[in-house]
């Protein structure tokens, strides 16, 4: 990012835990620009740009009343009945489009010897990424501001690979589902490194249909382990491959958003986004 652009982001990240934290006082344009230093129309025009969605509606699928609808007596949801009655349009789940493949037990063993891994840096809605891949499917998707630091955390994953920074069809394919241009989307292979819990739990995860949120209990129940929810929890935190799988729809059976790896503004951003994107599909 440029320096005026990561100036947005943080306005806008700014913005976000503003409209969090006093979702109850149901904050105006004016009021919103203002905790940021912009002007009400050049914060409705950024806002948009970034988040694909006007403030307004953002507030409205941000709040923890937002969640707690969705969860409340396991019922329908709006989303929900959208996506169940077809009415979600070209905006299918991205996740019917992935799929895991297990490392093997000496890849997992030996931390990724003889893997030959590429990696690049890309953009995102949500801020900058990092996006790596085996011959087999993306293996490791990050977000990180931190180009050195993304590097050696990712590294921490593979100590043994052989790690080159270039771009490849794998990772350009799976950076598509962030434009939703989905004309151009071949199914995504994901390569991961983890326990036969995890590849459940992640796998789990990818059920969970776009503009919905579930609970870590919800989770552990799915995979016929009703007592793990702190193990679930665990799984779902050491997550690889942020957004494609989204670790991002579980939340507590409180309502409350819960910890994300990339940050809680980060989790209630992409949280929003994907309920207005559904919600457009159909109003």
């Amino acid at each position: 990012m440029t320096e005026q652009q990561n100036i947005n982001y943080n306005r806008i990240a700014e913005a976000i835990d503003y409209i969090k934290e006093n979702f109850k006082e149901q904050p105006n344009l004016d009021e919103v620009a203002e905790k940021v230093h912009l002007s009400p129309f050049h914060f409705q025009r950024l806002f948009s740009e970034w988040a694909g969605t006007s403030p307004k509606k953002f507030l409205q699928y941000t709040t923890v009343e937002y969640a707690k609808t969705l969860l409340k007596d396991n019922q329908a949801t709006l989303f929900e009945t959208a996506y169940e009655t077809g009415l979600s349009g070209t905006g299918r789940l991205h996740d019917l489009f992935v799929t895991i493949e297990g490392m093997t037990p000496a890849e997992y063993r030996n931390g990724g010897k003889n893997l030959v891994i590429n990696y690049s840096f890309s953009e995102s809605p949500f801020g900058n990424i990092i996006v790596a891949s085996t011959d087999k499917g993306i293996c490791y998707m990050a977000f990180s501001d931190n180009e050195t630091l993304a590097f050696s955390t990712m590294q921490n994953h593979f100590p043994n690979a052989l790690f080159r920074q270039m771009v490849d069809i794998i990772q350009q394919n799976a950076l598509y589902i962030f434009t939703h241009d989905w004309t151009k989307l071949n199914q995504i292979k994901l390569h991961l490194k983890g326990t036969d819990f995890q590849l459940k739990v992640w796998q789990t995860l990818l059920k969970i249909p776009l503009g919905q949120l579930t609970t870590y209990g919800a989770i552990a129940a799915k995979i016929e382990k009703p007592n793990a929810s702190r193990a679930v929890g665990t799984a779902i935190g050491s997550n690889p491959v942020a957004f494609l799988i989204p670790c991002h729809r579980v939340i507590q059976s409180t309502g409350i958003l819960g910890g994300y790896m990339w940050g809680n503004t980060r989790k209630t951003a992409i949280i929003g986004w994907e309920g207005t994107k559904i919600h457009s599909e159909f109003i």
